[in-house]
């Protein structure tokens, strides 16, 4: 026995492209008063993501809010979280947006892991690393 068809409604799901991921969270992070918000093009360092974005908190209530605030405004424009993780000390989150990864820290904490040197270093070792041997 065959269904009848009556009307089939077809929903087109846009997804953001990267830039427009990485704009959505850092506008996220600034609706909740981020600290020194910093983007890194990782694209051609990870095949994993394409851009980390790093902010600061002064506490682990304003680091939990601009999680959840990056999730709630991400998932409003249709995308996907894959994970979050440090929630319980609050003093790193981590937000996985897929292509964009989010690390909201605290200064104390961001200080001492450094991700920003810890990436530059690999974008500035790359080269050396492609090199053929002669």
């Amino acid at each position: 026995m065959q269904w009848p068809i009556t009307s089939i409604n077809i929903v087109y799901i846009l997804m953001l492209t990267t830039e427009e991921k990485t704009r959505a969270v850092v506008a996220a992070l600034e609706d909740v008063k981020a600290n020194n918000i910093n983007v890194i093009d990782t694209s051609k360092l990870s095949t994993m993501f394409e851009r980390m974005v790093i902010a600061s908190a002064q506490s682990t209530r304003q680091t939990k809010a601009l999680a959840d605030n990056v999730v709630v405004k991400l998932k409003e424009r249709g995308e996907k979280i894959y994970g979050r993780e440090g929630e319980d000390s609050g003093e790193w989150i981590l937000v996985d947006l897929g292509e964009v990864l989010v690390h909201i820290m605290q200064p104390a904490v961001r200080d001492y892991y450094n991700l920003e040197e810890l990436w530059s270093r690999a974008q500035s070792a790359r080269p050396k690393l492609a090199k053929s041997p002669k």
